[in-house]
């Protein structure tokens, strides 16, 4: 791959091109797929023989949980984009993909409670993943707030990449934290290759799709909102322009 090529991408003319045409595309097929998944999973697969009915509960939670730690780490490689390259389109990406990912924690953390409670007699309980979870909101929480608290976008770019590097951390711990630890209430990886944790197909596949479709929402919400910021940061800039003629 020509990385030349790639790098034309952080020209926000040639992003915002790009993703004009891209775009709906993204948007129609995360549609399909969040509305197949879903539905599949929730009236078509059956009750399971020790969870009953609240197992279907999985085809919202584990693909939010899945972006919420992905986007974080989206966020990263972004942030360090940002550091290394200067590139305006990767800081302002980071930032697009801040409330997505928050709101997809916050659904992480909401139906895990609701899955629990039935399950482990208790909404929360703090172990290992869940703790490392509440974390990763409160970072999600914290790097939102930073952008709007500084003014001048460049220094928030460079603050919220260093903070985004610590938040990684809880990313991981998040996604590896009932390898890490053995005891807690949290039930190991739901999509395990181990002998004898091994999903049945009849659950697996309309978690796959869903799973899709969360992945090709996050996608299409990120485009917008970073095309959205790229426009904002022009108009801000034109704005600073006219009061320094003025």
């Amino acid at each position: 791959m020509n990385l030349n090529a790639l790098w034309e991408y952080a020209n926000p003319k040639k992003f915002i091109e790009t993703t004009d045409r891209v775009l709906p595309a993204f948007a129609w097929l995360a549609a399909l797929m969040l509305v197949a998944g879903l539905v599949w999973g929730f009236f078509f697969t059956p009750d399971d023989f020790r969870q009953g009915s609240t197992v279907k509960i999985i085809y919202l939670h584990v693909p939010a949980a899945l972006m919420a730690i992905n986007a974080w780490l989206m966020m990263l490689v972004t942030s360090l984009v940002w550091i290394v390259r200067r590139h305006h389109v990767s800081a302002l990406a980071a930032r697009a993909a801040a409330p997505v990912g928050m709101v997809m924690t916050l659904i992480a953390l909401a139906t895990g409670a609701i899955w629990g409670q039935p399950m482990w007699g208790t909404w929360w309980a703090w172990d290992p993943r869940l703790t490392s979870f509440l974390i990763l909101f409160l970072f999600y929480l914290g790097y939102i707030a930073l952008w709007e608290a500084i003014e001048n976008d460049d220094t928030a770019a460079d603050l919220t990449s260093i903070l985004c590097l610590v938040g990684s951390v809880f990313a991981l711990l998040s996604r590896y934290a009932v390898n890490f630890w053995n005891q807690g209430l949290h039930q190991g990886a739901s999509l395990s290759v181990k002998p004898g944790e091994r999903m049945d197909m009849v659950y697996k596949l309309p978690l796959y799709v869903s799973m899709g479709g969360f992945v090709l929402l996050f996608v299409a919400l990120v485009l917008m909102r970073t095309r959205t910021e790229i426009r904002a940061r022009r108009m801000r800039a034109l704005l600073a322009r006219e009061r320094m003629q003025a």
